[in-house]
């Protein structure tokens, strides 16, 4: 995707899910907020955006030279869960502030203190 002028003074949004349904939707509802949205269909491919992934050289902004604000993800994915790709974000010391929803159609208790203890450390 690539953004122009007005664009850059509106928050950026990385929305990463496995379903195209799913992810098309977020990217909407976003946009319909004035937000400006980036979409990956999985935790790797999100990690290729924000630069982390393996051998590549971390940037305090991605590799299209764009910062992201937020990212909204799935938590069940293949390959990649959505708390994991939250565990590696938070591993970086330059995205960790960046905030993370983790999205699920599932109500599992122990899968949501999970993600939510992960999200919380950040501040420490």
């Amino acid at each position: 995707m690539e953004f122009y002028g007005e664009e850059e003074d509106v928050p950026h949004v990385l929305a990463v899910d496995d379903n195209l349904i799913d992810r098309k939707l977020v990217e909407k509802l976003l946009k319909s907020s004035s937000c400006r949205v980036t979409t990956a269909e999985n935790g790797m491919r999100a990690l290729e955006y924000l630069g982390l992934k393996e051998n590549q050289q971390q940037n305090t902004v991605n590799g299209n030279g764009t910062k992201v604000n937020m990212i909204i993800t799935d938590y069940c994915m293949p390959g990649m869960t959505g708390y994991e790709l939250l565990q590696k974000i938070k591993e970086s010391s330059i995205l960790k502030e960046v905030p993370v929803v983790i999205m699920s159609s599932e109500n599992i208790p122990t899968r949501i203190n999970e993600c939510l203890e992960k999200e919380h450390k950040r501040s420490c």
